[in-house]
This record gives structure tokens, C-alpha cells and sequence, in this order.
């Protein structure tokens, strides 16, 4: 299926924008597209001074525009997306500018015979949009074309997972994803972690130039381009890096997309791992103080220090090290990657094997509990009683526990636990609310919701890496969607990296480039929120619990030891 995503300025004047719609499309035609993606406002710019200039931007769905864009796509045998502002009352018999109308920021897509097929709102109205846009229809289903299921996406819906994982689990193998964007990690954060969560191609058309907002802020909104095309594995297909009016294009294989498809690196299959019961249940807030000393006010302290230690040492030797490092460490929280005394997880599957393994962790607890001092915590996880289970060791040795939620083929052996633990955690300065995840959990974006939802500050991932693409894209926008702290560690890992950039000039050809890429964890750090953001929150830029990338800091994890300052206070919104 080819596929052709474009970019282009529009006005407030639709006459003008259904032009440009039209002339976009007749060269963009010349590559002879299955599909064509329009940005989002394409018949507006979305910026009005009363109801009456929405009402008349706002188009007719019998109206000619949308008449020009169906005899289009007949002529071109294509598919074609457009996302516009569409009237979904009959009349606005009445001139008063402080009366709100019904009208809807829709994607509506045609067919190649010319049928309007498909009509999606926008599911995510941001702050000035609410003023004058309303979600007519709330479903959102994915629409079955000649090639496969496609998924209609419109500007803020690809802020947050749910509206992807939606069309996904009704079989989208394609998000169709029209943007009218003036934040910078719509392009280069989240439509990549869409992609590989749902194991679908991400194919976004963007707005160029600058836009006229009747909102405070201090600096003129200017479209941040971007538009691309993202395969399953989250690499670049083709793009529009520039901020000029264009398109590009390229082929993909539906047949490899879909949730249905999706597996992690060790085999785990994603339809397997999904427990929707773990999603909509309460979840336990265990309140620990280990004597009545550290019984402290339930103050929230605005920083905390954190460390990640990864030793290259395994067995007895890997508890010495960490119990050495502990002693010369003044860190709040020492993180340690997944059963990391263990280079070869596989040993696990042995009876044999996993039966030492777990008397070793028994004794671990005792060696790493005497080191640490008041108020000092090492997060990891072990295996106890068969299980494999993420803890929190302190100097009263085991503080809290989570049993891994989520089935993977590399703990096939461990029971699986029922509900996510928040645990409040007493620091010196006050206490915080921490969550644990291991294995494959912190990939599932939904436990990352319950844990946000659940008042949760910073959560802690000891992992073992399978794909870069956990710590570049999956575990970043699960800091950002749900404004929490993230500190997670796992043992270094070697990926080959496979420049997969679309490359439309026949004289070069496609020559993908294999890198050998080094991995680990990351601390992601929640900044107290700029003026700018904050900005960017009242005029309807971000969601309230977005946190745009501005307002983030990351540390990757570097060699044996990555320590870092976080900010639990700014988790609060």
C-alpha cells in the first residue's frame, strides 16, 4: 500500500484552504497514491474571534468542499483523509457571538469510488477548542479499506495512548493521524511510541506556518512540521523534515501490522499479556513506617536523590558490590536493574537453578538490609516463595513487594499477581507514593494510567531491556502523559540499529545502515512547570497532566553508577 502524507499552511478563509486542499492533492496524485492524509483544520485555522466566524469557517457535509475532495479521490482512485471543522447543527438562525453552535473536528475519509466512508471527532478537545468544538460522537472505530483497517486520529487524540489502543484493538494496522501542531513531541516522541505500542504504521500530516492565537502568549505559534510516515518498529519510512509546503510518501506491508501481531522480542504475545481486569480495578496503597521513629509527617518533599548501580558482577560477587557501593552512597533510592545479580536469565528456567537463585535472594536481603542506612531504600527485583517479584529493601530488610503483573515468556514460571501496589515511602524530607514494575509491565501503558491515576510520584522499573526502543520512546511518554518520575535500570544490552530513513532517490536506493546500539535505563526527572507550559496548559496546548518535553529531564543510564535529583512535588498537578 502506498501511502502519502502532506503539509501546508491554511487561513481563515475556506474558499482559500479548499483550493490548497485540492491543489495538494492533484500533486500529490503524481506518485500515484492508495492513500493521501491531509493535516488537521484543513478547511480552517482554528483561532476565531466569536461563535459566528467558527460557525461560518465550518463546513456543510453536502457542501461543495466536501463535494471538490470526493470527485478527487475518484479521480485518483485513492483513498483521501481530510480533518475539518463540520457543522453538526442544520442552522445558525440567530447572529449572537457568545452562542455556541454543535460543531465537530472530524477526519473524514473518502473512498476511491468517491463515498464519504467514515466520519471520526476528535476525541481530545484541549482548553480553546472546548470553547468552540464539540465530540459529537464518541465512538471510534477503525474503517476497513482494500488494504487493510485504518485508524483516524486528530490532533491532541495522539497525546495519550487510549484513542491508538482503541482503534488498535479494533484492528487498526494503520493510524491515520491529522495534526495541526505547534508542540514538538506530538512529532518526535509520541507518534513513535503509538507505533510500537500497537504494533501499527503511523502515517501524520501536519500544518506549516504560523498560526493567529487569540490566547496570551508570549511568542507567535508556528507549526512544527514533521510530517511522516512510521513503520511498526517506530523508524522513519519518509519525512518532511523542513517547514515547507509538500508531501511524501511510502510503500508498506499491512499484513505485518496489528495488535494481533504484536510480540515482544522473547515471544511474548501482546493479546496474552493484556489482563483488562488489572485496568479498571482499585488499587492497595500499603503504608509501611518500619518503627515509630519513622512515622514523619505526610509532607510531600519537593526533591529526592536517586541512584541507578548496575554492577558487571554476578552472584555473591554482585551483592558485594552493591553492598560496597551502598556504603559510600548517600542516595534516597538505589536502583538496581532486574535480578540483577544475574547475567543469563535463562538459568531461571532450571528448577535447579531457580531454587539456589532463590536462596541467594534471601540472603541478599540480609546483606544489603544491614548496609543501608535510615531512610535508604534499594529497589530491584528477586524471586521468593517461586515467584518473581519486584522489592523494596530497607534497613529493616523487606519493605514492600509487586508480584509481576504481566505474562513474559522469560518468567514463564512465575505466578502472575493481581493488583498494582502503591506504596508510600517515608523519606527524610516526607513521604512519597512509589510504584514498582518489572518484566514487561512498565511496557503496558495502562498499569502506568492506574499507577498515575493512583496519586503515584515517581515508579520504579527494574527491567531487563529487550528493545532500545523501551527507553527511547515507551518509558519517556509514560513520563510525559501522566507527569510522574521514572527510575528505571537494567543491565547494559547491544541492539543492531537499522537506519530504515525512506530514500526516494533512485540513483542512491533504500541502503539501510546496521548499528550496533548500546542500551540501558534512564532517570526521567518532572521539572516544576514553566511559564511557557503553564502557558501552553491554559491555552488548550497540553492536557493538564501532559507534561511537554520542555518540562522533562532525562539521564540516560551510563556505565556502573547514574545518579540524579527528581522532583516528586511537580508529579502534583
Amino acid at each position: 500500500m502506498r501511502v502519502a502524507v502532506t503539509q501546508f499552511a491554511t487561513s481563515l478563509n475556506s474558499q482559500e484552504n479548499q483550493a490548497t486542499c485540492i491543489r495538494m492533492i492533484n500533486e500529490v496524485a503524481a506518485c500515484k497514491p492508495d492513500l493521501i492524509v491531509l493535516p488537521e483544520y484543513s478547511n480552517t485555522e482554528a483561532c476565531y474571534e466569536d461563535h459566528n466566524q467558527a460557525w461560518h469557517e465550518a463546513l456543510d457535509i453536502n457542501g461543495l468542499f466536501f463535494q471538490k475532495i470526493a470527485s478527487q479521490a475518484k479521480q485518483y482512485n485513492s483513498y483521501i483523509l481530510i480533518n475539518v471543522t463540520l457543522r453538526r447543527d442544520l442552522t445558525r438562525e440567530h447572529q449572537n457571538p457568545t452562542i455556541k453552535s454543535n460543531i465537530s473536528v472530524t477526519s473524514c475519509m473518502f473512498s476511491p469510488a468517491g463515498k464519504l466512508i467514515q466520519q471520526s471527532d476528535k476525541q481530545l478537545l484541549l482548553a480553546q477548542e472546548n470553547e468552540f468544538f464539540v465530540c459529537f460522537n464518541k465512538a471510534t472505530d477503525a474503517v476497513t479499506s482494500a488494504f487493510g483497517k485504518l485508524g483516524l486520529l486528530a490532533g491532541s487524540d495522539i497525546i495519550t495512548f487510549e484513542a491508538a489502543r482503541d482503534l488498535a484493538l479494533d484492528g487498526a494496522q494503520l493510524l491515520c493521524n491529522s495534526q495541526s501542531s505547534y508542540v514538538v513531541e506530538q512529532g518526535a516522541l509520541q507518534n513513535f511510541s503509538r507505533a510500537i505500542e500497537n504494533n501499527v504504521f503511523v502515517a501524520t500530516a501536519n500544518k506549516i506556518g504560523q498560526s493567529t492565537p487569540k490566547v496570551n502568549l508570549t511568542a507567535d505559534l508556528v507549526g512544527v512540521c514533521h510530517s511522516q510516515i512510521i513503520s511498526v518498529n517506530g523508524k522513519v519510512l519518509s519525512s518532511l523534515a523542513n517547514n515547507k509546503e509538500g508531501f511524501t510518501f511510502a510503500d508498506i506491508d499491512m499484513a505485518v501490522a496489528g495488535l494481533n501481531k504484536k510480540c515482544r522480542p522473547d515471544g511474548s504475545e501482546f493479546l496474552k499479556q493484556r489482563r483488562v481486569e488489572l485496568y479498571q480495578q482499585p488499587v492497595t496503597l500499603q503504608q509501611h513506617t518500619a518503627n515509630i521513629e519513622q512515622a514523619i509527617s505526610n509532607i510531600l518533599p519537593e526533591t529526592a536523590n536517586v541512584a541507578i548501580f548496575a554492577t558487571y558482577k554476578s552472584n555473591e560477587q554482585a551483592i558485594e558490590d552493591v553492598c560496597h557501593y551502598i556504603e559510600n552512597n548517600l542516595s534516597d533510592i538505589i536502583q538496581l536493574p532486574e535480578l540483577f545479580f544475574i547475567a543469563d536469565k535463562t538459568i531461571s528456567h532450571n528448577a535447579e537453578q531457580l531454587a539456589t537463585i532463590e536462596i541467594l535472594c534471601t540472603e541478599l536481603i540480609i546483606q544489603i538490609s544491614a548496609t543501608l542506612r535510615p531512610f535508604q531504600y534499594v529497589c530491584t527485583s528477586l524471586v521468593i516463595s517461586g515467584v518473581h517479584q519486584g522489592v523494596l529493601i530497607s534497613e529493616h530488610g523487606l519493605f514492600a513487594t509487586q508480584q509481576q503483573l504481566h505474562f513474559c515468556n522469560r518468567y514463564q514460571w512465575s505466578a502472575l499477581g493481581n493488583e498494582l501496589n502503591i506504596i508510600e515511602l517515608p523519606l527524610e524530607q516526607g513521604n512519597i507514593n512509589i510504584a514498582i514494575l518489572i518484566a514487561d509491565d512498565a511496557n503496558i501503558p495502562e498499569i502506568v494510567k492506574v499507577a498515575a491515576l493512583n496519586n503515584v510520584n515517581v515508579l520504579l522499573v527494574p527491567f531487563d531491556i529487550q528493545e532500545s526502543s523501551e527507553v527511547e520512546f515507551s518509558l519517556l511518554s509514560r513520563a510525559a502523559e501522566n507527569a510522574i518520575c521514572i527510575v528505571a535500570a537494567s543491565r547494559e544490552k547491544s541492539f543492531a540499529n537499522a537506519d530504515t530513513t525512506y530514500n526516494n532517490n533512485p540513483k542512491t536506493g533504500n541502503k539501510n545502515k546496521i548499528k550496533p546500539m548500546k542500551s540501558t535505563g534512564l532517570i526521567v526527572d518532572v521539572l516544576v512547570r514553566t511559564a511557557s507550559s503553564r502557558q501552553g496548559i491554559t491555552s488548550g496546548l497540553y492536557s493538564c497532566n501532559h507534561m511537554p518535553l520542555a518540562d522533562i529531564k532525562v539521564k540516560q543510564q551510563y556505565g556502573k553508577i547514574t545518579k540524579a535529583v527528581i522532583h516528586p512535588s511537580a508529579t502534583v498537578t
